[in-house]
């Protein structure tokens, strides 16, 4: 079921979602060579505790960490492990944060140092199919609109779009109804009302877009060993629009 938040939830998902955005402005100067990702995680956790919030990834499913690191070939779900960033990787770090019984969830792909131009290509196009599909969050519209706009993006830029994993709705639960996938037709799917809250977060893929899972169950890669970027926010459907609840803050 697609729930349609009140204002005292929104409130909640706006400070969940705020935190979130800290949390990535907290961690970016972490993000360097030599680092290894178990690092990133535990200063994000304790990060996250301070504000009296919740790591809403840690133990969901069996998941083992607070957050998602993702590094080069990695799509998502890279659980954070001891092999240090190397200059010229890319990393996409994912996050939940509940507040108060709501969350708040987003992704961003960082470059750790000097990165290759096939990379900074992927990330630019990555990020830009995202805005492309928050152009097309308003009521009235629907999911397949905000879905084709990221496709019709990305491989207008000849990235590949990652099909098996999606955005989603989001409140008390990190994943509610809808699914938003990263491809589809206009005018087709659930109507955006105000009121809604979902995920948007383009998987992208600078080969082909086919992925695999590892033995691991969690971390999903390009099959074809391509890097991959992922950014998302969260959003809030308003009365005429958007509001994204987990904005970029400036460094």
């Amino acid at each position: 079921m697609i729930t349609i938040k009140s204002e005292r939830e929104i409130d909640l998902m706006r400070h969940a979602g705020m935190l979130v955005s800290k949390m990535h402005q907290f961690i970016k100067p972490y993000i360097k060579e030599g680092v290894t990702t178990k690092q990133l995680d535990e200063l994000c956790e304790k990060f996250i505790r301070d504000q009296d919030a919740v790591p809403t990834c840690k133990g969901y499913e069996g998941y083992p960490a607070t957050l998602c690191t993702s590094v080069n070939d990695t799509v998502v779900h890279g659980i954070p492990n001891d092999e240090p960033l190397k200059n010229g990787d890319i990393i996409s770090i994912d996050v939940v944060i509940g507040y108060k019984g709501y969350q708040g969830d987003a992704a961003w792909t960082y470059a750790v140092g000097e990165v290759s131009e096939e990379k900074k290509y992927l990330m630019e196009h990555t990020e830009k199919s995202l805005l492309e599909g928050l152009k097309m969050v308003k009521p009235g519209n629907r999911i397949g609109d905000i879905s084709h706009a990221v496709e019709e993006y990305a491989t207008s830029h000849h990235l590949g779009v990652v099909r098996e994993l999606c955005g989603h709705g989001i409140g008390q639960e990190m994943h509610e109804e809808p699914e938003v996938p990263n491809f589809g037709i206009p005018n087709t799917g659930p109507l955006l009302k105000k009121g809604m809250v979902i995920c948007i977060e383009p998987m992208i893929t600078y080969g082909h877009r086919d992925v695999y899972v590892m033995p691991d169950e969690w971390t999903v890669k390009t099959l074809d060993h391509s890097d991959a970027a992922h950014y998302e926010h969260t959003v809030l459907v308003t009365e005429d629009g958007y509001e994204i609840l987990t904005p970029r803050l400036e460094d």
